[in-house]
């Protein structure tokens, strides 16, 4: 096996530059296009077990719910019609994010996150108005275009207009946004909930237009990458742009490489089908699994339908409400931590650690669920058992947010070559969207059916994921974007993808900048 073959190449470049007001303030701004996603996982699980809203849109759930002494509480919001509300946003998105990889790679990165929060300003007010469920359900598709562009072009823009040595801490901008809107949905669904006349969660539905807003209106104000500039034909801008965020005049060794890397993206006329090539196997099975497993993790079984799920094991109403509030500040506390430590760390030590710490959290449930409920689900917690479910769901809330939620999108959106990366980022959207979409739309049923033990299932894909990374996932931290190829030719199982061309040219960028 290399040297370094598991932690991956260490010796990439560092140019010269620092982070400077320029680049926090473009990346705090374009990160906001996190909050219309975080946003809406949060509000849909409100709203859905808000008595108002079943009661108007799916009354055979409101029903059964209100009957549930006599209803296991693994099934009582088994309801395919319920699901599909909640769980087609992320098919419009999974659609969204290809066409989305073209105006990305063709009109710039913030074209694309102008579009995207555009829909889903539209998508929010539809849904804040709602007849019926057909238009319902037209919001939640304009919801999920918004959210497949954003998602396809915010990673990206981060990535390419953060410094290497700070990449990370940049790019999890996107996550933390994600948190502080799954928490920022969970308070607005706990003060909306209290409102008389039931007409709340048409506030809460609506509220989406605010993040909305910030992102169209910020995509405007924000200048484009380097990156896309050059790609773009726009050099001496690029140039300017680069000096700008780097906070020093001589930039010319980064700029060369962006040209370089450019000149290299221009040749290449079929990206899609040039993504399939060999020596690009580990960037394809990486962006395709690691979304995959972010899903597996069961993560947004908890974030889609804590309310619900808190209100199934004994929590009533408004404590399941606020029961979602406690799990939204462990989540952005956790992701701060992130933040902080993923340059310092890297980024397989919290992969690891929150897969063995999620595992442990998710069998602790699962077992506590059984000892309440057995197989038949017919009953309610005792209080104190709620509270001991409850530290064990926020342990595995706490664990993910500084793990495989913010470093799901970090790591596939700094590990393809420019030629590629819009394509690419596209693939991590699209099976992230896919993989939301089917677990969303099967969970309810799937509680119902497997009862406590969709836990364990769950908590078996976070072992075969957490193998995953020990072998399969090298390091990246401090690895120049565009220098991203050494990673591969120094790990022991994908090197042998490489051809000796694609080796030489690694070399070539190493020996260039000695």
């Amino acid at each position: 096996m290399p040297a370094g073959g598991f932690t991956g190449y260490t010796g990439g470049h560092h140019y010269p530059g620092k982070i400077t007001w320029s680049v926090i303030i473009a990346c705090c701004v374009a990160s906001s296009g996190g909050l219309i996603f975080g946003y809406d996982i949060g509000i849909s699980g409100g709203v859905t077990s808000m008595d108002s809203f079943l009661s108007k849109f799916f009354p055979s759930v409101y029903h059964l719910e209100a009957n549930s002494a006599s209803t296991s509480q693994y099934c009582k919001f088994d309801s395919q019609l319920l699901t599909l509300f909640t769980s087609s946003l992320y098919l419009a998105a999974l659609v969204a994010s290809f066409v989305a990889a073209t105006v990305t790679r063709k009109y710039g990165r913030n074209s694309s996150m102008f579009v995207g929060g555009l829909t889903f300003l539209v998508g929010a007010v539809i849904n804040g108005v709602a007849l019926n469920v057909f238009m319902l359900i037209l919001g939640r598709v304009l919801l999920g275009i918004g959210v497949g562009f954003c998602n396809q072009s915010v990673p990206v823009y981060l990535s390419e207009m953060a410094p290497a040595k700070h990449r990370g801490t940049l790019n999890i901008a996107f996550q933390l946004m994600v948190t502080i809107g799954i928490l920022v949905a969970n308070l607005i669904n706990y003060g909306t909930a209290q409102i008389s006349g039931g007409w709340g969660w048409r506030l809460s539905l609506g509220l989406a237009a605010v993040p909305a807003a910030i992102i169209t209106i910020g995509s405007v104000l924000l200048p484009d990458t380097p990156n896309s500039l050059v790609e773009r034909g726009k050099a001496d801008q690029a140039k300017r742009i680069l000096s700008k965020i780097r906070g020093v005049p001589d930039v010319h060794a980064e700029f060369e490489e962006i040209v370089a890397a450019c000149d290299e993206a221009r040749s290449i006329e079929r990206p899609w089908s040039n993504i399939l090539r060999k020596k690009y196997r580990p960037q394809l099975t990486i962006s395709a699994l690691i979304p995959l497993f972010q899903q597996l993790t069961g993560i947004n079984v908890i974030m889609f339908y804590a309310p619900v799920l808190f209100k199934t094991i004994g929590f009533g109403d408004n404590a399941s409400l606020l029961s979602a509030v406690i799990t939204g500040l462990i989540n952005v506390g956790a992701t701060v931590i992130s933040i902080i430590v993923v340059d310092r760390l890297g980024r397989r030590v919290l992969f690891l650690e929150g897969g063995i710490q999620m595992f442990i959290c998710q069998v602790s449930v699962g077992a506590l669920i059984y000892v309440q409920f057995g197989v038949s689900g017919v009953g309610s917690a005792s209080k104190s058992l709620a509270a001991l479910l409850l530290c064990f769901i926020c342990g595995y809330v706490a664990a993910f947010a500084w793990s495989w939620g913010p470093l799901g999108w970090l790591v596939p959106s700094e590990i393809f070559p420019l030629e590629i990366r819009s394509a690419g980022q596209s693939i991590t959207v699209s099976m992230n969207m896919l993989f939301t979409f089917a677990i969303g739309q099967a969970f309810l049923s799937m509680l119902c059916h497997m009862k406590f033990g969709l836990f364990y299932f769950f908590a078996g894909w976070v072992i075969i994921m957490t193998f995953f990374v020990a072998f399969f996932v090298p390091e990246t931290k401090n690895v120049p974007i565009e220098e991203m190829m050494l990673v591969w030719n120094n790990h022991w199982f994908w090197s042998r993808f490489l051809s000796e061309e694609d080796i030489h040219v690694g070399n070539r960028y190493s020996n260039s900048h000695v």
